[in-house]
């Protein structure tokens, strides 16, 4: 089970930053933000594979492995906008007149 739980995090951040090298541009988010949507990315990726029926194959599986990235991709980029929206909103307030 820990062993498990460990991969995950593992496979997750490796995911997770294929995906932003993947994803054109800047992303202004954390080591960390990167690491939750590679463990999401990779979770989800797995899922669906399975439900398609490419999850587990006799060599490497690289549907559910590219299924997997495109996911990472989208979620960075999600977490990307995410970040940018708040700190265009915490930077544009308007100050009071005394």
């Amino acid at each position: 089970m820990v062993g498990a739980i460990l991969w995950g995090i593992i496979g997750g951040a490796i995911v997770g930053y294929l995906g932003r090298l993947l994803l054109p541009g800047r992303q202004n988010i954390s080591a960390l933000t990167t690491v939750i949507a590679g463990i999401l990315a990779a979770t989800l990726g797995g899922i669906i594979a399975t439900w398609l029926g490419v999850g587990e194959t006799r060599g490497i599986d690289w549907i559910r492995h590219i299924i997997q990235l495109a996911l990472a991709v989208f979620f960075v980029w999600l977490a990307a906008r995410m970040s940018a929206k708040r700190h265009q909103q915490t930077a544009v307030q308007p100050r009071r007149a005394p």
